[in-house]
């Protein structure tokens, strides 16, 4: 027995420790959060080809391929990944799919770290609820979570700028609840619900007052206590469609770039200063003198 113990001591002496398999991302063909299944080997092979040597913007020093595999939680390295596979879905070139990724909102953001504003961005606001007049030189495009605590924060300073400026500027709210916030896509199909019934912004209020007493019955009673038709609001709050909606400003916000909440946008321009009465007037005083 001592001479067995021996030699299993000598084995572990001699034998070096066992280290972790590093991730195969270079050699993954299955990337989470990555539909390829539609496409042909060739477009697959150009689509891997270029997620593997395509750095994620998202400030890490991975690929795309190896952020999808090692962080499949970064939303970044997702809407790349899966923007990359619809232009290979869709017979792009190999320069072709390198070009829309580097004219990605995400891409150019992150080499414009160091701007107040970046480039403007198309986004879809048909329908959105909207505040101000319908005739402001300034559209401010929130895209925000209403479980998020910087998002509360945010709700008095925007009031005082739309006060500071009642003619110039209004207000568009996009939803973008995140998944770390269990209750924020009930609070979002909510306030659209509530929208239907041209009563967005009293519920929206409610529920950011009560942030962290959000889920389905206490948003139920403050659409109630908003004056609300509550049949009818039940009926559009657990509809597909109202779902299909929080899930299309989601991607909306994803391709203009949104990676944390809350996000504005001035006039299609990313804003990437503190949402604060004081950083945020002389940027639309310069918006509202064409600067």
């Amino acid at each position: 027995m001592l001479r067995t113990l021996a030699f299993t001591l000598l084995a572990a002496a001699i034998l070096p420790a066992q280290q972790p398999a590093p991730s195969n991302w270079q050699a993954a063909t299955v990337l989470p959060g990555v539909d390829m299944k539609g496409l042909s080997p060739a477009q697959q092979k150009i689509a891997l080809s270029i997620l593997r040597d395509s750095t994620c913007p998202c400030g890490c020093p991975m690929q795309l391929a190896q952020c999808r595999v090692e962080d499949p939680a970064c939303g970044q390295s997702t809407t790349l990944a899966n923007l990359v596979v619809e232009a290979a879905a869709a017979n792009k070139s190999a320069a072709e799919i390198r070009k829309i990724l580097a004219d990605s909102p995400l891409v150019k953001a992150a080499s414009q770290r160091d701007r107040i504003l970046l480039d403007p961005v198309s986004i879809n606001i048909l329908g959105a609820p909207v505040k101000g007049p319908a005739g402001a030189k300034v559209t401010i495009v929130e895209f925000s979570d209403f479980q998020c605590p910087f998002c509360v924060k945010a709700i008095p300073e925007l009031d005082a700028l739309m006060k500071a400026f009642p003619n110039d500027v209004r207000l568009v709210y996009k939803q973008f609840p995140l998944d770390t916030h269990s209750q924020a896509a009930l609070a979002a199909r909510a306030s659209l619900a509530a929208h239907a019934q041209g009563k967005f912004w009293p519920l929206h209020d409610k529920m950011y007052a009560n942030s962290r007493a959000i889920n389905r019955e206490t948003v139920l009673e403050w659409a109630k206590g908003v004056g609300l038709d509550m049949v009818k609001f039940t009926k559009v709050f657990d509809a597909a469609e109202t779902q299909s909606a929080v899930a299309r400003d989601l991607a909306d916000g994803s391709r203009a770039g949104v990676n944390a909440t809350p996000t504005l946008y001035i006039n299609g321009k990313k804003y990437q200063g503190a949402i604060a009465l004081a950083q945020l007037t002389p940027i639309i005083a310069n918006e509202l003198k064409g600067k």
